[in-house]
């Protein structure tokens, strides 16, 4: 009896490819929050249930049989917010609607960082870290923020210095909240974002934090913090947060990002 050899055609290879990406994403997505607990505690339970069948302990296994017939429900509701959130991530990166839009096809040069008022943003947070005024500073790259637009007060007005330091002022009465500026203009104030559920290594950052890496994770905005209690600067992209940033470095950051999107 010859023994067949094992043939691997190329859609095996890709097929692989696509499931570990899959898994990755997943990971990225999952890692340092509460689900990454319970996706390892079902996969636990699930181990559980191959020993005692293995073992044919009918009744134990029975039970957890029963359990396990309903798994793809359990996950779906146990991870609603995750998968919510993994399909906004998939869609957000890989939104055709932009990437064939007729700008993009016509007009490929990109807008200058004048036009784009980084400067005035950049001194302005200067300003406000001497004084250690809190501020949220979210940055709009192609992924639209209607939603999260629509939570607060709607300003549409060029970006300046003076006005970014007038909001954010502690007396003033949209000082809470993030403020969210498109190409150049400051569309609104005191908006609500996602808090992250994520676990951050410095305990000593708060809710403005926490906020800018949740709305960092669901979109392509660049994300600036200025911390109330200490001064300093914080730069947020991609659900990954640059502590402790000054000024130059932030500017560079944020260009790069605009020029390079």
């Amino acid at each position: 009896m010859i023994a067949a050899f094992i043939t691997i055609r190329f859609l095996d290879v890709v097929d692989i490819l696509l499931v570990a990406f899959l898994i990755y994403e997943l990971y990225m997505l999952i890692r340092g929050t509460a689900a990454f607990s319970i996706l390892v505690g079902l996969f636990m339970f699930y181990l559980i249930w191959l020993v005692t069948k293995g073992l044919d302990m009918g009744l134990i296994s029975g039970i957890l049989g029963g359990v396990v017939g309903v798994g793809a429900l359990a996950i779906v509701i146990v991870f609603q917010p995750e998968i919510r959130k993994m399909f906004l991530l998939l869609g957000n990166r890989y939104n055709l609607n932009r990437t064939l839009s007729l700008d993009n096809i016509f007009f490929r040069e990109k807008d200058e960082a004048a036009d784009l008022h980084i400067k005035d943003i950049i001194q302005a947070c200067e300003a406000m870290s001497a004084t250690k005024t809190g501020a949220l500073i979210v940055l709009i790259n192609k992924t639209e923020l209607k939603e999260y637009e629509e939570t607060g007060e709607m300003i549409d007005a060029p970006v300046s210095s003076a006005l970014l330091q007038t909001i954010f002022f502690k007396n003033a009465p949209l000082h809470d909240g993030a403020v969210i500026i498109r190409k150049g203009r400051i569309l609104a104030a005191r908006c609500v974002l996602p808090v992250t559920d994520k676990e951050i290594e410095n305990d000593q950052l708060g809710l403005r934090h926490r906020a800018a890496i949740g709305i960092s994770q669901v979109t392509d905005a660049q994300v600036i913090v200025v911390s109330e209690e200490t001064g300093r600067l914080a730069y947020v992209l991609n659900g990954n947060i640059h502590e402790n940033v000054n000024p130059i470095e932030l500017s560079r950051m944020v260009e790069y990002v605009y020029k390079n999107s």
